[in-house]
């Protein structure tokens, strides 16, 4: 577990395949309908009892459904393209707003559920996050 990481706790939904811009203090919100998301930059202990650890450790952490919380540790290296030496936002976006969702992680390393990535490393969609979208929200 030395590799960097999402803080959320590794919980596996039963099997291995589930089955049931800007840096510090900044923010984005996103609504629709009642239901908000807001995505930010931060650092270290930043008030919503999750801090952050600095380079190299916990990469981001979003809150279940109904918090809407996302947020980046402001203190790694990041990117809009997957470059060497630096953590792929989107990738790490689409990981995070899986747990918006409320998915949790994957034991697939191919799948963007799972808890951990490599500097550099882009992923999209895998079978089993679709599969875990899918039992959650019936489709």
């Amino acid at each position: 577990m030395i590799r960097p990481r999402c803080a959320v706790a590794d919980v596996i939904n039963g099997t291995s395949r589930m089955r049931s811009g800007q840096k510090r203090g900044s923010k984005s919100v996103f609504e629709d309908r009642g239901q908000c998301i807001t995505i930010g930059f931060e650092s270290v202990d930043h008030g919503d009892g999750s801090p952050f650890d600095g380079p190299n450790g916990i990469l981001a952490h979003a809150f279940p459904p109904t918090d809407g919380r996302f947020h980046y540790d402001a203190d790694e290296p990041w990117s809009v393209a997957a470059n060497p030496g630096s953590f792929h936002l989107e990738t790490v976006a689409l990981h995070e707003i899986g747990h918006l969702l409320g998915l949790g992680h994957s034991s697939i390393e191919g799948a963007v559920m799972y808890s951990s990535i490599r500097p550099g490393e882009s992923k999209g969609l895998h079978g089993d996050d679709i599969q875990g979208i899918n039992a959650l929200y019936n489709f």
